[in-house]
C-alpha cells in the first residue's frame, strides 16, 4: 500500500527538489527545483543543461534526492510527501521514453537542440510520508516489483484514451496504476478503480474506458 501511495505521488506531481553534493562548496547539500517525468519503470527522469550547477555535481558524485510534495497543499505536514533517495544515470531516451517524457514536458522539445541531457534517477530507497505520524520507508525492491506497462501498448493507450476525454484535457501517460493527465495548465492523476488495471485485454480496455469516464464527469 506504502508503495502505491508513493508511485502516485511521483505521478501527481511535476516537479521536486533535487538535492546534489555540492561540487563548487564541498560537503554542502545543493537543492534545486527541477520538473521531472516519471518513466514506463516510475523512475523520474529528469532534462538538464550542461552548464547548470546541479549538473555539475551530479557528474561529480551521482549520489542525489529528490524531495516531492502533493501539489496544491498549504499545510504541508498534514498531507503526502516523499524523499526519493537515487543514484542519477545519464542517459540516451531510446523513442518511446523521448516520445513519452514530451507529452508531459513539451516544452523542453526546444531544449534538445541545445546542450540539455537526460538522467535517470535510479531509487535506492524513499521516505513516504502521508501525514503526521504516518511514514515508512519503501525499498527499491518494493517500487521495482510494480510491473510496468510496456512502451509500446502504453503509447497505444495513451491515443485511445485521448478520444475519450473531453475537449481541453490532455492524456500524458498511463501505467498501471492510474491515468496521468492534464487540463488547464495543471497536471493530475487518476486512479483506476479496483487499484490496478488488469492483465487481460477486456479488463485493460474496461480500466481505461473508466478512468475516462471518471475524468469527464470532473472535468467534462
Amino acid at each position: 500500500m506504502l508503495t502505491e501511495q508513493a508511485i502516485h505521488l511521483l505521478h501527481e506531481a511535476a516537479f521536486g527538489t533535487l538535492a546534489t553534493h555540492s561540487a563548487t562548496l564541498p560537503g554542502y547539500p545543493y537543492a534545486t527545483v527541477v520538473p521531472y517525468v516519471p518513466d514506463h519503470n516510475h523512475h523520474p527522469v529528469i532534462c538538464i543543461s550542461a552548464l547548470a550547477e546541479h549538473t555539475r555535481n551530479l557528474l561529480a558524485d551521482a549520489r542525489t534526492s529528490l524531495s516531492v510534495l502533493q501539489p496544491g497543499v498549504t499545510d504541508v505536514q498534514s498531507f503526502s510527501r516523499m524523499t526519493l533517495v537515487a543514484d542519477a544515470e545519464r542517459f540516451e531516451p531510446d523513442a518511446a521514453l523521448l516520445d513519452r517524457y514530451l507529452r508531459y514536458e513539451p516544452g523542453a522539445e526546444r531544449l534538445l537542440a541545445l546542450d540539455f541531457a537526460f538522467f535517470r534517477l535510479k531509487p535506492v530507497k524513499i521516505r513516504f510520508i502521508a501525514g503526521v505520524g504516518r511514514m515508512g520507508w519503501v525499498e527499491r525492491a518494493d517500487l521495482d516489483a510494480a510491473p510496468p506497462l510496456p512502451a509500446q501498448q502504453e503509447s497505444r493507450l495513451v491515443n485511445d484514451m485521448s478520444r475519450m476525454v473531453p475537449t481541453g484535457v490532455r492524456v500524458l501517460g498511463i501505467d498501471r496504476l492510474g491515468v496521468d493527465y492534464e487540463t488547464e495548465g495543471t497536471r493530475r492523476r487518476q486512479r483506476f478503480a479496483g487499484s490496478a488495471m488488469p492483465e487481460e485485454a477486456a479488463g485493460i480496455t474496461e480500466a481505461v474506458e473508466m478512468a475516462a469516464q471518471a475524468i469527464a464527469r470532473e472535468h467534462g
